[in-house]
């Protein structure tokens, strides 16, 4: 870094995204992607009029998208803001609601400590249970300020039923609880239905998981209009233009192609229940997940060894190297073919250690 930085920044720990190399073709099971490309509609919508419509500014208030979007949960308008993926909305929340401090899992999304340090919020990381799960009794009474659960929760893929977050926002009146539904649409229940009946109660999602739309950057939050306004407040305050043009008829066309992304949706959770019954045969522990992802250790190879194993067979999972993860990897789950290559290789792996 140079002489110029922010000493408050110099030992910082930014986040570390997925690996994409690109020094070879390998088969991406680390970042979470859908292995699907996006609807039909959604490929349409990249027409020559929407190609030459991005010289002009962007509609800072996504209005068709919010209007859709609002549609589409039962709310309205006033109830959703959309957001460059869902990180900026989730970051926007940190800034808004953790002056007082913040809560999350101690195994989560690894974005929200990042979001806790660099928006200087006193992070409390609530431990999750020894069999990874997250207790809604652990996070009854807290400190005010504002409470993160990623549900289904990440790296581990377990989820919690709205009842129980909703039982965390009636006994945290002071706090904003938000839920972090990235992953919802693989097997968890959403509170998006319980938008409303809480003042306290938040919900983002993306579309960058069972929709397709990665590389698109679109997510967008759900919430009593009074929080959506703190968020838009923040929002203009750091880029009105947040959502570019393309992206927002993107996920306007995505909205109107639900079966097609139904459809994918139970392929992927079909292919996941597979593997991880493949996976158990192999002698790994894996944890239920409702994620598109599954959360593996094996008792005969650590999760570095795998991961590195499998790079250098062409394959990338995702290793987290802190003492509670670093038995274990991730797996994106991606097509049947793309499984079953997978553990093609891992038995080879595993075959491989002596006893």
């Amino acid at each position: 870094m140079s002489q110029y930085m922010n000493p408050r920044f110099s030992l910082f720990d930014a986040y570390t995204p997925g690996e994409q190399p690109q020094d070879r073709q390998y088969l991406k099971l680390n970042t979470n992607e859908s292995p699907y490309p996006p609807a039909p509609g959604v490929q349409r919508a990249v027409t020559a009029e929407a190609v030459q419509r991005l010289r002009l500014y962007n509609d800072p208030e996504c209005s068709k998208l919010t209007q859709k979007l609002a549609e589409t949960t039962g709310l309205k308008a006033e109830n959703i803001l959309c957001g460059n993926g869902s990180d900026e909305l989730l970051a926007f929340a940190f800034q808004a609601w953790g002056h007082q401090g913040a809560a999350f899992p101690d195994v989560s999304y690894g974005l929200y400590p990042v979001l806790a340090d660099l928006y200087d919020v006193k992070a409390v990381k609530v431990p999750l249970r020894e069999d990874y799960s997250i207790d809604d009794r652990d996070y009854l009474g807290l400190p005010q300020g504002l409470i993160v659960i990623a549900n289904p929760n990440a790296p581990t893929g377990l989820s919690l039923l709205p009842r129980q977050l909703a039982h965390i926002a009636e006994e945290n009146p002071g706090s904003v609880v938000l839920v972090d539904e990235a992953y919802v649409d693989f097997g968890g229940q959403s509170c998006l239905p319980l938008i409303g009946r809480y003042d306290n109660l938040a919900v983002v999602q993306t579309f960058s998981k069972s929709r397709s739309l990665a590389g698109a950057r679109l997510g967008f939050a759900a919430a009593p209009a009074a929080l959506i306004k703190d968020l838009r407040k923040l929002k203009n305050a750091f880029n009105p233009y947040n959502v570019n043009s393309l992206t927002q008829m993107l996920g306007l066309a995505a909205l109107k192609e639900k079966e097609y992304y139904q459809l994918q949706s139970r392929a992927i959770q079909q292919a996941r229940e597979s593997t991880r019954d493949a996976l158990g045969h192999l002698g790994f522990r894996v944890l239920p997940s409702q994620a598109n992802f599954l959360f593996a250790a094996h008792p005969q190879i650590g999760g570095e060894a795998l991961y590195l194993a499998l790079k250098k067979r062409g394959i990338l999972v995702r290793y987290f190297s802190a003492p509670r993860t670093r038995a274990w990897v991730r797996i994106t789950v991606g097509t049947r073919e793309q499984m079953e290559e997978l553990l093609t290789d891992i038995r080879q792996i595993i075959g491989g250690i002596r006893p």
